[in-house]
C-alpha cells in the first residue's frame, strides 16, 4: 500500500505499525532473490515502530509516523553500515546521520535498511555493485536500472513504503522508470546533500522514488529546506506542494523534442511518448516543439564534468584514514594496492577519466570547456521555460534491458542517460512517472521537467499527468518470491 493509505487505515486502528514491519522483513526476505538490499536494519527498525504505535495510541503522530523507508547505501546512517556498494567500504558504519535520514526519523519515519546500488552510485543498471546485481521484480531477468536500483526494486517489490536515492546524472528517475514507480530529482540546492558520499558534487541530488506523486511530496516537504551543514542549500524554507491547486490542463502549455532529437529511441519507448503527448493534447493541453540548444552536448559534458568531480572526490579513499586498507608485501604501496583492491572496473574508468581531463595537457581541452558548455545548456533551459510550463521527454531512450547486456559496453550503458544528465547539467528539477509497458510486459516511465526552483509546480503536473496517463496512483505490481 501507499503511505497515504498506510497512514489512513492505522489512524482507523486496522493494524500497528510493528505489525507492518515485521511483514515487510518477511517479504525482505522471501524476495532475497532481488538483492534489493545491502543491509537490513531490523532491530532498529522495530525499535521505532514501537515508537510509533506509541505516537498513533496517544493521538500525536508526525508527518511521517510509520512510514517505513529505504535508504540508499550512499547516504549516511548512524550505526547502520554504509558502503556505497563498494569493496572499499565494506564494513564502515557511519556515526551520524545524513541530514535527510535525520529530518525523515524526526518526522517519524522508519528506516528497514540500505539498498543496493552501483558502486559509490556509478552506473546505470546496478550491475557495478560489490555485492551483486539487483533484479528488476517485474522479470528477474532484467536491470532494474541504476544507480539506485535497490531503491527503485524496494519501492516497486513493496518492501517499504518509499525510499531515498540519490540522482548525479538521472540514478532516480531511469530506475524509477524500468520499475514502474515514481522518481523525483529536486533542483539542485533544495535538499541537502550532508551525508551524501559525493560521487560529482556539483552535479549529486538526493532524491526520492514512491509509487505515488502524492507520497513524493510529503516526503519532500520533510527533507527539503536550508542546512546551515551544506553551504550548497538555498537559503529557503521545506517546499511545501499543494497537488490540487494549479494550472488546468488546458491552460498549460508543454514543450516537446522534435523528432530528430528523439530518433535515438527504441521504438517502444517512442509509441510510449507520443501516447503521452497525445492525451495531454487531447486533454486541452498546447503542445509546442521545443529545440534545446546544444543538446547534443549533454551527454559529452556531463561525462567529462561527473568523473573529473570523481576523480577527485574518490582521493579520500587511501587505506589509511578509513575504510578498506590491503595488504601489502615489503616495498608495496598502501595507496595503489588499497584501490586496486578495493574499488571495481567501473570506478576505476571514471577516475582514470576524470584524472585525464583535469591533467595539464588536456585540462583547457575537455574540463574548461565542458564547463562552457554546461553554462549554455542551463541558460537555453532557462529560455526554453520562459516559453512553456513543462517539458515532456522520455526517462530513457530503451525500455529495461536484460542482465549482462550492455555490461561489456560501457558506451552503451552511458547512453542510457541520454535524456536525464541534462538535468542535473542545469540544475532543474526532474520526475519520472510510469506512463507504459514494454512488449515484454515491462515499465517505460516519462519524464517531466520544469524551471530551476518550480519544484513544487512540477510535482503539480506530475500528478496530474499520473492521473492522465492512468499510472502511478498505487497500481500494483507484480513481485517475484
Amino acid at each position: 500500500m501507499t503511505y497515504a493509505e498506510f497512514r489512513h487505515r492505522r489512524q482507523r486502528g486496522e493494524f500497528r505499525c510493528r505489525q507492518v514491519v515485521e511483514e515487510f522483513l518477511q517479504r525482505i526476505e522471501r524476495q532475497r532473490g532481488l538483492n534489493a538490499f545491502i543491509t537490513i536494519s531490523a532491530e532498529q527498525a522495530l525499535q521505532a515502530a514501537e515508537e510509533s504505535d506509541a505516537r498513533f495510541d496517544s493521538g500525536s503522530p508526525r508527518l511521517l509516523e510509520g512510514c517505513v523507508v529505504a535508504v540508499k547505501d550512499n547516504i549516511s546512517t548512524r550505526g547502520i553500515r554504509t558502503t556505497c556498494a563498494s569493496s572499499i567500504l565494506e564494513n564502515f558504519v557511519p556515526v551520524y546521520d545524513a541530514t535527510a535520514v535525520e529530518r525523515l526519523k524526526a518526522a517519524g519515519a522508519i528506516i528497514i535498511g540500505k539498498a543496493n546500488m552501483d558502486e559509490f552510485a556509478m552506473g546505470s543498471s546496478n550491475e557495478y555493485s560489490a555485492f551483486g546485481a539487483a533484479r528488476n521484480p517485474h522479470n528477474p531477468d532484467y536491470v532494474p536500472g541504476g544507480s539506485s536500483g535497490g531503491s527503485a526494486v524496494a519501492v516497486a517489490a513493496r518492501l517499504c513504503h518509499v525510499a531515498l536515492g540519490s540522482d548525479t546524472g538521472g540514478s532516480v528517475r531511469q530506475p524509477a522508470s524500468f520499475c514502474g514507480v515514481v522518481g523525483f530529482k529536486p533542483s539542485y540546492g533544495r535538499v541537502s546533500r550532508y551525508g551524501l558520499v559525493a560521487f560529482a558534487s556539483s552535479l549529486d541530488q538526493i532524491g526520492i522514488l514512491a509509487h505515488t506523486v502524492e507520497d513524493t511530496a510529503l516526503l519532500f516537504s520533510v527533507i527539503s529546506g536550508h542546512d546551515p551543514r551544506d553551504a550548497t542549500t538555498l537559503p529557503e524554507p521545506p517546499v511545501q506542494s499543494s497537488l490540487n491547486e494549479g494550472p488546468t490542463v488546458e491552460e498549460l502549455v508543454v514543450g516537446v523534442l522534435p523528432r530528430s532529437v528523439l530518433q535515438e529511441c527504441h521504438p517502444e519507448v517512442w509509441a510510449c511518448y507520443e501516447h503521452c503527448r497525445n492525451a495531454l493534447q487531447e486533454a486541452g493541453a498546447q503542445i509546442v516543439v521545443v529545440e534545446i540548444p546544444f543538446s547534443h552536448a549533454w551527454v559529452p559534458a556531463y561525462y567529462v564534468i561527473a568523473t573529473a568531480e570523481a576523480s577527485s572526490n574518490l582521493a579520500r579513499y587511501d587505506g589509511v584514514r578509513y575504510g578498506f586498507r590491503a595488504s601489502t608485501e615489503e616495498g608495496e604501496d598502501i595507496i595503489t594496492a588499497t584501490r586496486t583492491q578495493g574499488f571495481g572496473a567501473e570506478v576505476k574508468r571514471r577516475i582514470m577519466l576524470g584524472t585525464y581531463v583535469l591533467s595539464a595537457g588536456y585540462y583547457d581541452a575537455y574540463y574548461r570547456k565542458a564547463l562552457k558548455a554546461r553554462r549554455l545548456i542551463a541558460e537555453a533551459y532557462a529560455r526554453v521555460f520562459t516559453m512553456v510550463h513543462m517539458l515532456l521527454l522520455p526517462t530513457s531512450p530503451v525500455p529495461p534491458f536484460r542482465l549482462g547486456e550492455r555490461i561489456e559496453d560501457p558506451i552503451a550503458m552511458y547512453l542510457s542517460d541520454l535524456f536525464t544528465v541534462s538535468a542535473n547539467l542545469a540544475g532543474i528539477p526532474a520526475i519520472s512517472v510510469p506512463a507504459g509497458k514494454s512488449s515484454e510486459g515491462l515499465p517505460i516511465g516519462m519524464q517531466l521537467q520544469a524551471a530551476y526552483g518550480a519544484d513544487a509546480r512540477l510535482l503539480y503536473y506530475a500528478h496530474l499527468c499520473s492521473r492522465l496517463w492512468g499510472s502511478g496512483s498505487g497500481t500494483e505490481y507484480p513481485a517475484f518470491e
